[in-house]
């Protein structure tokens, strides 16, 4: 599948009344999904090592999303801190980011896109590690505007 194909594809998905999609051609397969707050498409978070460990983290993050704003992913891809392997972050918890300053690249698709803040803000937390897979609408870090 073209990578133009992709794109009229998500478009017509974006604008569409449904909430999920299955497209295949030879062996690629295009999995896309809306659904509420955390899930969306084929990536699968990878399970807590408990029942009680999953209650813990999910109760962290709710709590964390609650003590101020926060900045969800735009789209589904992998979240990367850095520009580069063994690089410095972007950002930290505690630091301030500019408007337009650069705060994570999530890659989608094998394409690289910046993820930058829309308005000065204090990084409070950051809700995902470094490489995980982020799905669209799901909270990444948690800012307080300055």
């Amino acid at each position: 599948m073209e990578l133009k194909d992709v794109k009229e594809l998500i478009r017509f998905f974006d604008r569409s009344g449904l909430t999920e999609i299955e497209v295949e051609s030879g062996e690629e397969r295009i999995y896309l999904s809306k659904a509420a707050k955390f899930s969306q498409e084929h990536y699968t978070p990878v399970p807590a090592h408990s029942k009680e460990e999953a209650v813990v983290e999910e109760k962290a993050v709710e709590r964390s999303v609650k003590e101020g704003n926060y900045i969800e992913s735009p789209m589904i891809g992998t979240y990367y801190a850095a520009p580069s392997q063994g690089a410095a972050p972007f950002v930290k918890a505690g630091d301030i980011a500019e408007k337009g300053q650069t705060l994570c690249i999530i890659e989608a698709m094998k394409i690289m896109n910046t993820i930058e803040a829309d308005y000065r803000c204090r990084i409070v937390d950051i809700l995902v590690a470094n490489g995980d897979p982020v799905e669209y609408g799901q909270p990444i870090f948690v800012v307080e505007a300055i």
